[in-house]
């Protein structure tokens, strides 16, 4: 499922056109913004699909990371959520998370000029969870769901990797996505087989 907003006709038409062999695209419009977090419960909700846990990706980050580890991380059943961290020398454009020697979530710190462990825009959250996110919109997942979650006393780990990352939420930055996917593409392979 695609949340989408701005240009949500195009996109939908694109995946009409253009489609990926073996996947079914739902595209899921927002009629008004709803932030990060609020488009990705109102196409949740919308599917009105209630899986074990929903994998979360954010449209503008690119992270070419095995996801084995976080879904091992929610075998724990206290574990509401997991969300990736990506270690990078430069954490000036993103903020950086912060995390316990276990791998608990302790928070969300603002913008530095230092290496450090970065949100990747990349989760997996339990289905049980979406009923305790806020329930106003627009919504964000790093600025209310994960401090709202915190302060609730929600179990939330982190799993860090030194995954290839992209953030491609700038005109600059979206011109590299090509080479970067090119340069990855090992990383999209299924037991030696290209996906």
């Amino acid at each position: 499922m695609i949340s989408t907003g701005y240009l949500a006709e195009t996109i939908e038409r694109h995946f009409q056109t253009q489609q990926v062999k073996g996947v079914t695209v739902r595209c899921v419009p927002e009629t008004e913004p709803l932030g990060t977090a609020g488009g990705f419960l109102n196409a949740a909700r919308t599917s009105g699909e209630k899986p074990a846990a929903w994998l979360v990706l954010n449209g503008d980050s690119l992270a070419l990371a095995s996801l084995c580890d976080i879904v091992t991380k929610m075998a724990d059943p206290q574990v509401a959520g997991v969300l990736l961290g990506v270690s990078v020398s430069d954490t000036s454009r993103f903020g950086t998370i912060e995390y316990d020697a276990a791998g608990n979530l302790l928070a969300f710190k603002e913008k530095t000029s230092a290496a450090g462990v970065i949100n990747a825009g990349i989760y997996l959250f339990r289905n049980s969870a979406l009923e305790l996110f806020p329930s106003h919109r627009p919504l964000s997942f790093e600025k209310e769901v994960f401090p709202v979650l915190l302060k609730q006393g929600v179990k939330l780990k982190v799993h860090v990797t030194n995954a290839p990352f992209l953030d491609i939420g700038t005109p600059e930055s979206l011109q590299q996505a090509e080479a970067f996917i090119r340069e990855g593409l090992p990383h999209f392979s299924v037991q030696g087989s290209e996906v």
